[in-house]
């Protein structure tokens, strides 16, 4: 049986026929814990609470460039680190065969996007209809990067599946009209009060094809 289920209070009762599946990066396509999101915070004087791109845009011209660099050296070193999540070359194969485009929407930069992908057997990024990194539209939850990825990936947002592991990945499909899936890899969840409900919910991406091809009961 497959270990995925419908989100509670979406209403939808069976799997997708999406025409395009796009996936967020760390986390998702690659194992969580490469990137160590309170040690950058503790480097950049972030708020834990706070996100970090939305921390570094708000501080002044000088001091925002020296933040930056402070990120852009802890991804790096993070992309030289990480390697592709339980089930993530599988699934990506599947969707190939299946003829369906695939994308990455990330806030990550392209340059670490790409490093990281070297760690893939048989996928780069030209293998992605679409990568949306944060230099391609503005960073998740905003819904742009879904929309810029929908039309390279040649269909409606409506008709994608934004799979991601974290709250932002769920906000920002749902504000683009597209089907959601939280990625849990077998944690507990990153919703908060208040945000959309996922469509569908995965402890590991070898299930998310089978949203694609099997009906699916609630839970």
């Amino acid at each position: 049986m497959d270990n995925f289920h419908v989100g509670k209070g979406t209403g939808h009762k069976e799997g997708f026929p999406a025409k395009g599946v796009l996936f967020d990066f760390d986390g998702t396509l690659t194992c969580p814990g490469a990137i160590d999101f309170a040690a950058i915070k503790q480097a950049l004087g972030c708020p834990l609470d706070e996100p970090i791109l939305e921390y570094i845009k708000m501080q002044p011209l000088k001091e925002k460039i020296y933040l930056t660099k402070i990120l852009e050296d802890h991804e790096d070193h993070a992309a030289r680190l990480s390697r592709p999540n339980q089930g993530a070359e599988a699934c990506l194969g599947a969707l190939k065969k299946m003829g369906l485009p695939i994308g990455i929407i990330t806030r990550n930069s392209l340059k670490s996007v790409m490093a990281a992908l070297e760690q893939f057997d048989g996928f780069e990024c030209r293998d992605f209809e679409a990568v949306i990194t944060r230099e391609a539209a503005q960073p998740k939850p905003h819904p742009e990067g879904v929309f810029e990825a929908a039309a390279r990936m040649g269909c409606l947002a409506e008709e994608l599946l934004v799979v991601g592991d974290f709250r932002f990945d769920v906000i920002a499909g749902y504000r683009a009209g597209a089907r959601t899936v939280l990625l849990t890899n077998g944690r507990k969840s990153t919703m908060a009060l208040g945000d959309p409900k996922p469509d569908y919910v995965c402890r590991h991406l070898d299930d998310v094809v089978g949203i694609l091809l099997y009906p699916v009961i609630s839970s």
